[in-house]
């Protein structure tokens, strides 16, 4: 048994965060763990380490999946940082309105906002695709779903994001957005159930409250999981989906001539650009991978967006082709906390792919502008200067 290598790379430094693939390049070449000295954790950097190791809460548990204590103690009580059995009881709650027979009946209301909503701004002709698409389009509908009202509707955003933020490690952007992270946290701990709208999925979690089929006073938290986990990374999802298809028009073309590579193309858009790259765990004991030791209490740095790209795994990984359809990607993480909903982030962004296939030929785009975050890589701002419709 040996200890894993070492590297000085800092995971959570604004020119990582902007552009992490060389750094994933260099890290997989190192060893399937890398210990960062800097950030103290324990990186897991190769697709099938990392795809055996999400599933395994036994040796890798959920109760440290941020890597500050002060948001793993805030976190304390939802599905996204406990381990089963307690996370099976809240899981449950949560899945209930987000699984595909739920969903079924949202269907067609999305793809028909989505069709309204892209058919406007094809017509406008130029446009800035992340505020009027990448992040309206996710807010109504989560809004909806929910059953969000008045400043709380304001407000989504702002909270979706400061509840990524903080996620990371105790640095800056992490300091500056626990005060907002707070607003959320305050407001689910006393949101009650006619803050919601009549018959909103929101509605439905409290019902479920009231009937004994989750913990008494966890509706709260499970709401906050739909706003800080859903809404942050589908904004990202949307906004990477219309960068890639301005960047790459053959793949376009491709979806376009052949809709059925719709579900495809939104894998690939997750596999090339995952709009979370790297998740905490604690390990429970010590772990022996491949002859290397994580020692028990280590941090560990789960990597998504490295094995995404491990050449070991996918053929080609730098390329983004819409044909390759990785169903087996990582960006949902894997096993029992697989991403709550990514059937909803699904519906809306092969809505959003099949909307612009069908009206557009051509996005010209100017240049993205990336701002550094922690945990969700998204695009800013993504001016479209010029749209050729189909």
């Amino acid at each position: 048994m040996t200890t894993p290598p070492t590297s000085d790379v800092d995971l959570f430094a604004d020119e990582v965060v902007l552009d992490p693939y060389p750094v994933y390049a260099e890290l997989r070449e190192q060893g399937p763990v890398v210990h960062l000295r800097k950030n103290d954790v324990y990186a897991l950097t190769r697709y099938a380490v990392i795809r055996d190791a999400l599933p395994d809460w036994e040796s890798f548990s959920s109760t440290s999946i941020a890597f500050n204590p002060m948001a793993n103690e805030a976190l304390t009580g939802t599905s996204l940082a406990s381990d089963p059995p307690v996370h099976t009881q809240l899981r449950a709650a949560l899945t209930e309105n987000l699984s595909p027979r739920a969903l079924r009946g949202l269907k067609g209301r999305i793809e028909a906002k989505a069709d309204v909503l892209v058919a406007e701004l094809v017509e406008k002709g130029s446009f800035e695709a992340i505020d009027s698409l990448a992040r309206a389009f996710p807010l109504e509908v989560v809004a909806d779903l929910i059953g969000f009202t008045g400043h709380v509707r304001d407000n989504m955003l702002r909270w979706g994001q400061a509840a990524m933020q903080v996620i990371g490690p105790m640095n800056q952007r992490t300091a500056e957005s626990f005060p907002i992270a707070g607003e959320l946290y305050a407001w689910c701990s006393q949101v009650k159930a006619s803050d919601l709208v009549e018959g909103s999925v929101g509605r439905g979690i409290f019902d479920a409250e009231a009937r004994g089929a989750i913990p008494p006073d966890t509706a709260g938290h499970i709401i906050h999981q739909y706003l800080g986990a859903g809404v942050d990374t589908t904004v990202a999802a949307i906004g990477n989906i219309v960068a890639l298809f301005a960047s790459h028009p053959d793949q376009l073309d491709l979806v376009r001539e052949n809709p059925s590579l719709v579900p495809g193309a939104f894998n690939e858009v997750l596999r090339f650009w995952p709009p979370v790259n790297a998740w905490g765990r604690r390990a429970t004991s010590d772990v022996d991978i491949d002859g290397t030791v994580i020692p028990a209490g280590a941090q560990v740095a789960v990597l998504l967006g490295a094995g995404n790209r491990d050449p070991r795994h996918y053929e080609n990984p730098d390329a983004f082709l819409v044909e390759r359809n990785p169903v087996d990607h990582l960006s949902f993480g894997y096993g029992p906390h697989g991403c709550a909903g990514q059937g909803l982030a699904r519906l809306e962004a092969h809505a959003v792919i099949e909307a612009l296939s069908r009206r557009v030929k051509r996005l010209v785009v100017g240049p993205e502008v990336r701002v550094p975050s922690n945990i969700t890589r998204s695009i800013e701002e993504l001016p479209v200067l010029e749209v050729i419709p189909a």
